[in-house]
């Protein structure tokens, strides 16, 4: 079955209002060669009116990186997903493994580590509200390198994307993707080789399959992320269960992301 690609750009706590434009303009040229490619831009909720303005006229797509389970109330430095929809926001990124406090380039002490603690549950409760407020998710999961060293790579990416799809049903699967982020690759350069990449996507398909049947396993898109770059990305688009990529750090810069895009 053929999936249509998807490449995201999450930026992060980056770049200011200016800044922000400047890199949105500059990408607006390689997805317009990319119709059949959809391409999101994920910033900081500071910057979502503004690249909303930059991007539309074009076929860039407009997403946040984080939401809040509920509706409103007082839940101070929350957004939740009417607010981002009253901003322009089609996509979502739940689940990234910086809010879960789970960081791939640094280590967060223990005593700060309760403030970036979404717990597979808190997950399940944000991709519940992105999915009934009528957005599309991007839903991460991914090891540690201790994970992986210990050999529990399987056992947690499982555990994490049951969790996740327990209350989600099989008619919902057009409104989901999953991106594959091992967290030892996150921001440290050391991009999982696309034969392992390959595997575990292959593993995260068929897990979609044992809960919701083949039809969902085949439509479900998976990404990959971490350390994504122009230098590696044509290798992991090869493998036939990675259907895009969710981009950190190359996507603050125009040019290459561009090649990102071109080589989905």
């Amino acid at each position: 079955m053929q999936r249509r690609s998807l490449v995201a750009a999450n930026w992060k706590m980056n770049l200011t209002v200016p800044e922000g434009g400047s890199v949105a303009q500059g990408i607006l040229g390689a997805a317009s060669k990319r119709a059949d490619t959809d391409v999101v831009l994920c910033p900081s909720f500071t910057l979502l009116h503004h690249i909303r303005e930059v991007v539309a006229k074009s076929n860039v797509k407009l997403g946040a990186q984080d939401v809040f389970w509920l509706a409103k109330g007082a839940f101070t430095g929350e957004v939740s997903v009417e607010m981002l929809r009253d901003h322009g926001c089609e996509y979502c990124i739940v689940g990234h493994s910086e809010r879960r406090g789970r960081f791939g380039a640094s280590e967060l002490p223990n005593e700060l580590l309760a403030y970036f603690s979404d717990s597979d549950v808190v997950v399940e409760r944000k991709l519940r509200a992105v999915l009934d407020g009528g957005l599309t998710a991007i839903l991460c999961i991914g090891e540690t390198a201790r994970e992986r060293n210990e050999g529990r790579t399987d056992e947690v990416v499982a555990s994490q994307l049951k969790i996740a799809l327990s209350s989600v049903d099989e008619s919902e699967i057009p409104c989901l993707a999953i991106a594959y982020e091992p967290i030892w690759a996150i921001g440290t350069g050391n991009v999982c080789e696309p034969d392992e990449a390959q595997r575990v996507c292959e593993l995260i398909r068929s897990e979609v399959g044992a809960h919701m049947g083949s039809d969902a396993a085949n439509t479900i898109r998976i990404l990959y992320g971490g350390s994504v770059a122009a230098s590696n990305c044509a290798g992991l688009f090869k493998q036939r269960d990675i259907d895009g990529a969710l981009v950190g750090g190359a996507s603050l810069k125009p040019d290459e992301f561009s090649r990102i895009i071109l080589s989905a």
